[in-house]
């Protein structure tokens, strides 16, 4: 990720939160607002909360589809964040790119974690590939993928 990809991927968190801000009587300006500095934010948490992270714009047909984030933890993965264009749903990206992170924590015996809202729809996604639900805060929910035989084990997730 370069810093010219930061237009790009605010535009992808605002169409993340496009559902949730379409309930919300605000101008169109200020919704870009609210997104910009939301994304700003939580980029900036993201870089200080995981400074070995790898962060990848993802591309489809040569064009800018998503991002997906993560890093590595010894063995294990914790995924950050993956996120898709709306047009970008639904086509066996995601589920592909979560595949390829699998055999890479399947070769070193570990195992993914996340974090996910309840209310997310990827929550179904991710436990039709494979992941078990773990403790939860109230509003996000800790999921992980065990590689050793698929087996869950339940690590902490912080």
């Amino acid at each position: 990720m370069l810093d010219i990809d930061l237009p790009f991927l605010s535009s992808l968190y605002a169409s993340t939160r496009a559902r949730e801000l379409a309930a919300i009587d605000w101008p169109n300006e200020q919704k870009k607002f609210f997104t910009n500095s939301q994304f700003q934010l939580q980029h900036h948490y993201y870089q200080q909360q995981f400074p070995s992270a790898q962060f990848h714009v993802i591309t489809a047909d040569g064009r800018d589809a998503g991002r997906l984030y993560y890093c590595w933890e010894v063995n294990n993965l914790r995924l950050i964040d993956i996120a898709l264009l709306p047009e970008y749903q639904y086509q066996g990206i995601g589920g592909m790119l979560i595949r390829e992170l699998m055999a890479q924590v399947s070769e070193r015996n570990g195992t993914i974690l996340l974090h996910v809202e309840f209310n997310n729809p990827a929550r179904d996604w991710y436990l039709q590939l494979g992941f078990v639900a773990g403790t939860d805060d109230g509003m996000y929910q800790k999921m992980e993928w065990a590689s050793a035989q698929n087996v869950p084990l339940m690590i902490p997730v912080e």
